[in-house]
């Protein structure tokens, strides 16, 4: 039973980071093209929540429940199929950090241009270009590790 509860918060764990990090991208997206800075601050802020109690929460449970089910079933965390998925979810937190920083001073930025009744400026359409760009070797990463813990390919990787 504990096995079974422990391989249940892992699948749970990868569909919150699937599903929150899907979900944070569409509604980001959808509020920027408003250009409406009331919206988009309101939306930014919900996305920031969001990204702290329910993606950093998966982050930190993933790799535990991960390691714990690896050892317990037997398997080498370096074999070819792990290594490669701890490698992706590394990369993938290099692409995420900053994008939890971008989230929070694009909030900040509509936040400004509402209180100060101005455009948005210049500054937020630059992070949100490279906040776009990050979010998809992030997602194609994750989606990779998708794959890898289903199929489990056998392969060496050093």
């Amino acid at each position: 039973m504990p096995d079974e509860l422990l391989r249940l918060a892992h699948v749970i764990g990868a569909a919150v980071l699937l599903g929150t990090g899907a979900g944070i991208a569409f509604f980001m997206v959808m509020a920027r093209r408003t250009r409406d800075a009331r919206l988009i601050a309101h939306v930014a802020g919900t996305v920031v929540i969001a990204d702290t109690i329910f993606t950093a929460t998966a982050v930190a449970f993933q790799p535990i429940t991960g390691y714990l089910l690896a050892t317990g079933i037997g398997w080498s965390l370096g074999e070819g199929w792990i290594a490669l998925s701890l490698i992706l979810y590394v990369l993938t937190g290099l692409f995420w950090l900053p994008v939890v920083w971008i989230q929070i001073r694009l909030r900040n930025l509509a936040r400004l241009a509402v209180a100060e009744s101005t455009p948005l400026p210049a500054a937020f359409d630059r992070l949100y270009a490279i906040w776009f760009a990050c979010g998809f070797p992030a997602f194609f990463a994750v989606i990779g590790i998708f794959w890898l813990m289903l199929a489990k390919p056998q392969f060496q990787l050093f």
